[in-house]
C-alpha cells in the first residue's frame, strides 16, 4: 500500500436526499460516511457477493445490448494496463449480457488468482431501468449521469475527469488515492490520445512504484489523500483531480455521478488543449510567448479593459456566450478543420 499519510476529510450524517451545495460544488475532496447506508443495493452488498448479484440483476432490461467488459489474465493482478512498449493493452473488451458479467464474477470470486474483470461506466438508466427508484441522492437542480460499474480486484490507474464526480461504493470495498490537479507534472502521464479507457493515465504501478524511473512520484505522494470505502461510503472527487480506485474484494460495484457546472452547450477543455497541440506547441519559441500573452489576454485573465474599446454588440465571440453564439463558433470551427 502507497505511504500515504494523509485522508481525505470525511462528513457524516448528511441527508442523502438533499446533498448540501457546499459539498457537490466544493474544489477539495470529501468522503460521505455511510451516505447511502439505507440503499438497499448497499445493504446488499453488505450480505454478500451472490445478494449484491441478485439485486442488480432483477433490473437488467430484457432484450438490453450487452454490456462491454474488460477482461484481463491473471498476470497482470487487476491492473488494466498497456502492454510492455504501449503500443496496445494487456486486456481485450468483451460484449457480454450483464446477467452473465455477474455470474462469471461470482464463479471466479473463490479463486485466488482469477481473470481480472471490469464492466466500466455502464449507464444505469439504459442497463437497470428502475435502480435508481430506490438508490439514488438528491442533486437540487443538477442532472448528472448515473453509472455503475462492477468487477473483481481490479486497480484503475490514477485519470482525471473533467466532470465533478461523486462515487458511492454498494458492494465490497475500495480504495480511492487522489491528487490536487496540480501534480500533473509528478504523476508521469501516457499518452493523451491512446489510453485504456478514454482518459489519460498514470504510468506508475501503484502497487509497486519505480522511484528511479518515476523520481519525481515521491513529491505527489507528499499531496496526496487517501481513504477506503465501504458498502453505503461515497467520495466526492472534484473536477480534474487525479484518482486512482482499487477494489479490495473479489466482487465489486459502485454507482457515480457526473456533472458539470456549467452549461451543457460549453466543449470539453480537452479539445482546446488538442487543438494547442496541434497549432501551438511547436511554433518557434518566440512564437510560443507571443500566443501565450494572447492566451492569457482572451482566456485565463479577462478583464474589463479586454473589450470594453469595443461596443458591446459588436463584441461577438469576446461577449459573453450562450448556446446560440457557442453553435455558430462550433459551426465555424469545424469548417477551417475540415478545409
Amino acid at each position: 500500500m502507497l505511504p500515504v499519510g494523509k485522508k481525505i476529510r470525511e462528513l457524516s450524517g448528511l441527508d442523502p436526499q438533499a446533498l448540501p451545495d457546499e459539498v457537490l460544488g466544493s474544489s477539495e475532496p470529501v468522503v460521505l460516511r455511510g451516505i447511502a447506508a439505507r440503499w438497499p443495493m448497499a445493504q446488499a452488498g453488505r450480505a454478500s457477493a451472490q445478494a449484491a448479484a441478485a439485486y442488480l440483476g432483477g433490473f437488467e432490461r430484457q432484450g438490453a445490448p450487452p454490456v462491454v467488459a474488460l477482461v484481463g489474465p491473471p498476470e497482470i493482478g487487476g491492473r488494466f494496463f498497456y502492454n510492455d512498449d504501449l503500443s496496445d493493452f494487456n486486456f481485450r473488451r468483451e460484449n457480454v449480457p450483464l446477467g452473465v458479467a455477474l455470474n462469471t464474477l461470482l464463479k471466479y470470486a473463490p479463486d485466488p488468482s482469477p481473470p481480472a474483470i471490469y464492466i466500466g461506466s455502464t449507464t444505469i438508466d439504459t442497463w437497470l431501468p428502475g435502480f435508481r427508484r430506490d438508490n439514488d441522492f438528491g442533486f437540487g437542480g443538477r442532472e448528472p449521469l448515473a453509472s455503475i460499474w462492477i468487477g473483481n480486484r481490479t486497480r484503475i490507474a490514477a485519470h482525471q475527469d473533467v466532470p465533478d464526480n461523486l462515487a458511492c461504493v454498494v458492494a465490497g470495498r475500495r480504495r480511492v488515492t487522489l491528487f490536487p490537479p496540480q501534480q500533473l507534472s509528478n504523476l508521469y502521464i501516457g499518452p493523451l490520445d491512446f489510453n485504456p479507457a478514454g482518459q489519460a493515465i498514470s504510468l506508475v504501478d501503484f502497487a509497486a512504484p519505480d522511484y528511479e524511473r518515476f523520481p519525481r512520484f515521491e513529491e505527489a505522494l507528499r499531496h496526496a489523500q487517501a481513504a477506503e470505502l465501504e458498502p453505503g461510503d461515497a467520495v466526492f472527487i472534484p473536477s480534474m483531480w487525479w484518482h486512482h480506485m482499487e477494489a479490495l474484494e473479489p466482487f465489486n460495484v459502485l454507482v457515480n455521478y457526473w456533472w458539470r457546472q456549467t452549461p451543457a452547450w460549453m466543449d470539453t477543455p480537452m479539445n482546446a488543449l488538442m487543438l494547442a497541440l496541434m497549432t501551438v506547441r511547436d511554433l518557434p519559441p518566440e512564437q510560443r510567448l507571443i500566443w501565450e500573452d494572447a492566451f492569457r489576454h482572451y482566456v485565463f485573465a479577462p478583464d474589463q479593459a479586454t473589450a470594453d474599446h469595443i461596443p458591446q454588440d459588436a463584441r461577438r465571440v469576446l461577449a459573453p456566450l450562450d448556446e446560440t453564439q457557442a453553435r455558430a463558433l462550433r459551426a465555424r470551427l469545424l469548417q477551417r478543420l475540415n478545409r
